[in-house]
This record gives C-alpha cells, sequence and structure tokens, in this order.
C-alpha cells in the first residue's frame, strides 16, 4: 500500500472517530502540510463517495456526515492480533454472551479477510498458545439482556427483571441499576431494588428478561459497584465472622485476603519496629466462612503478627496448626523414614 493511500485510510479513520478535526490536527497526526489534508479529503470525497462535511469557522474543520455507515473495518497485524486473543480470552474467562459461537464465528469472519501472510502469523499463533489454567464451564447472560441493563444504568432509567434464585424460586422485580460488573468468569448487575429499597447483586445468568420502564431515578453519589460486589461477597451470610488484627501493608494483606473474601479497615496507628516500613499499620480484618480450617495456613503464609478477636474457634485452629508444623519441623530423617 502506498503512503499516500496509507494517508487517506488514515484520514478516514480518524473521522470515524467522531467529532470535527481540525486541519491543523489531522496534518499534525498525518505528518503532511494542510493543503495536503485538503486533498485527501477531496480523494475521500470524489474517489471514495465519503460525505465529509466542511465545518467553518473558529473551531472549524472536517467531520463525517451523519448517519453515514462506516465501511468495513481495516485492521493491521497488531490490531487483528489485539482482537482475535481478546476473543479467545474471553471464551476461557466466561465473558462472552448467549452462546460460545458467537465469539468462534467472529473470530472465522475476521480471519477470513486478512491478508493470507497475516492470517499465517495469527494461526501458528494460535496453535502453539498454551495456557496454565483450563477453560472454565460457564454460565453466559443473554447479550440483550446484558446491553438492557447497560443502558439502564448508563441513562439511570429503572428496568424490570425477571430472576431466578438458587433455589429456582423466580421473580419479577424493579431495579435501579448502578453498575454491571464481570468477575470471576460471571456478569453481575448492582443496583437498588425499588421494591424493598436495599442494595442488592444480581446474576446476569439468571435474569431471563430485563425491559426498561418509562421515567428515571437519581443516581447515588460517588459509588464503586465492583467494590460493592466485593464487599458482597465478604460480608454474604455465612456460620463464622472472624475479626482478625493485622500487622502490615494493604498490600500483604490483601495478596492473601482479597476483597471478595475480607473487608479492611483502619485499627490504630503505632510505631513502625525497627525494620519495619512506612506504610506498615495495624488493620481490622473481617470476613465471614462456613469453614475455618483454611484461615490457619493463609495466616502462616501471611507471616505478619495478627490477633484473633474471633471466633475462639478459630484460635485453637491456629495453636493445632502451629504445633503440626513444629513436630514436622523436629523430625530427623530417620524418623521420618
Amino acid at each position: 500500500m502506498s503512503r499516500p493511500t496509507a494517508r487517506v485510510l488514515t484520514l478516514l479513520e480518524l473521522l470515524q472517530s467522531g467529532g470535527t478535526r481540525t486541519v491543523a490536527e489531522l496534518a499534525d497526526r498525518l505528518g503532511v502540510e494542510g493543503r495536503t489534508v485538503r486533498r485527501y479529503v477531496d480523494q475521500l470525497v470524489v474517489d471514495l463517495d465519503v460525505p465529509v462535511e466542511s465545518v467553518r469557522g473558529r473551531y472549524g474543520g472536517y467531520r463525517l456526515a451523519p448517519g453515514y455507515r462506516l465501511p468495513p473495518l481495516m485492521l493491521g497485524d497488531d490490531e487483528a492480533l489485539a482482537v482475535l486473543l481478546g476473543l479467545l480470552a474471553g471464551r476461557r474467562t466466561g465473558l462472552t454472551t448467549t452462546e460460545r459461537t458467537a465469539s468462534e464465528t467472529a473470530s472465522a469472519k475476521i480471519r477470513r479477510v486478512l491478508p493470507r501472510h497475516v492470517a499465517r502469523r495469527l494461526d501458528a499463533l494460535l496453535d502453539t498458545l498454551a495456557f496454565t489454567d483450563r477453560p472454565g464451564d460457564f454460565d453466559t447472560p443473554d447479550s440483550e439482556v446484558l446491553l438492557t441493563l447497560a443502558d439502564a444504568v448508563r441513562h439511570h432509567r429503572p428496568v424490570s427483571i425477571r430472576y431466578g434464585d438458587r433455589d429456582g424460586r423466580r421473580s419479577e422485580r424493579t431495579l435501579h441499576a448502578h453498575g454491571v460488573v464481570a468477575h470471576a468468569g460471571r456478569w453481575y448487575v448492582t443496583g437498588e431494588d425499588a421494591g424493598i429499597g436495599e442494595d442488592r447483586t444480581f446474576r446476569l445468568d439468571r435474569i431471563t428478561d430485563a425491559r426498561t420502564l418509562p421515567g428515571s431515578f437519581e443516581a447515588p453519589g460517588a459509588t464503586d459497584p465492583a467494590q460493592r460486589l466485593l464487599e458482597g461477597f465478604a460480608t454474604a451470610g455465612h456460620r463464622h465472622e472472624v475479626t482478625l488484627r493485622i500487622h502490615g501493608t494493604v498490600g500483604q494483606i490483601r495478596a492473601h485476603l482479597p476483597a471478595a473474601v475480607a473487608l479492611l479497615r483502619e485499627h490504630e496507628h503505632e510505631a513502625v519496629a525497627d525494620g519495619g516500613r512506612a506504610d506498615e499499620r495495624w488493620l481490622r480484618v473481617e470476613l465471614r466462612a462456613e469453614r475455618l480450617d483454611w484461615l490457619p495456613p493463609v495466616l502462616a503464609a501471611l507471616d505478619r503478627p495478627f490477633v484473633i478477636e474471633r471466633p475462639e474457634e478459630l484460635r485453637t485452629l491456629v495453636t493445632a496448626f502451629a504445633d503440626r508444623l513444629t513436630s514436622y519441623a523436629r523430625e530427623t530423617p530417620e524418623g521420618a523414614s
């Protein structure tokens, strides 16, 4: 592809991104003079029949006419690789919608229109690429449900959903959706259940229908739907309520107790011990668990000073775990055999 032709196509891509582009801006992006930009625009209009409008005034320039239907995508090597790897990663992590065949047919369409030498190189990569994890078997949401909820979030419009809980009970709810979150291979929507006036989180694969309702609602203040989801997981009802105090940094603790497992709160500030880091401090850790036997190994791996506030059963388990480690460390090779 000749350089002038490549620049004309680059000009089209710049105009497709939306808005009005000044001649100076286009000239800078293309590395040419202003009169050359005007010549390239003429080529788009005359030779390719692309409706480019000239905008007069101080902030004038060029833009595409409203309603213009974009031509087929033109992807370079790096762009094609990014798209195909994105589709492949989406299939493996469950972050796709409806059927797996949708992403597979999309990949096939992209590969069919690629130049032969590019397609061969990408096929070689995809054939030789190995993953350390196995693809999961995920329940994917309906694409129409996902898009309806996303539109409701953006425009603060109530939406009616039909939902089936884990026990198969079905209900119809009015939701003021605050955000859509992808987490651990599943999609969720967070928001206020208008019927009870409380925040709730719903799995999208359990929503069978979503309809936008008339009206709007006032969006809450600064909210983080992803943080709301993780806090919901960490405080979900389980048999044991655990409270710890751990001395360390947030990063050290989060490496072993992520946000979906535990809440972190400031506890108190104390002088840093000799050799300690300035950002180490006592933090209160709260979590709920159905079982406690997994916590002693986690605390041992964390290797930070900690205090168990509750429950007493956890203190017993940690002591027993420490005793086992001590007995193993004292074993001689002869005794072990």
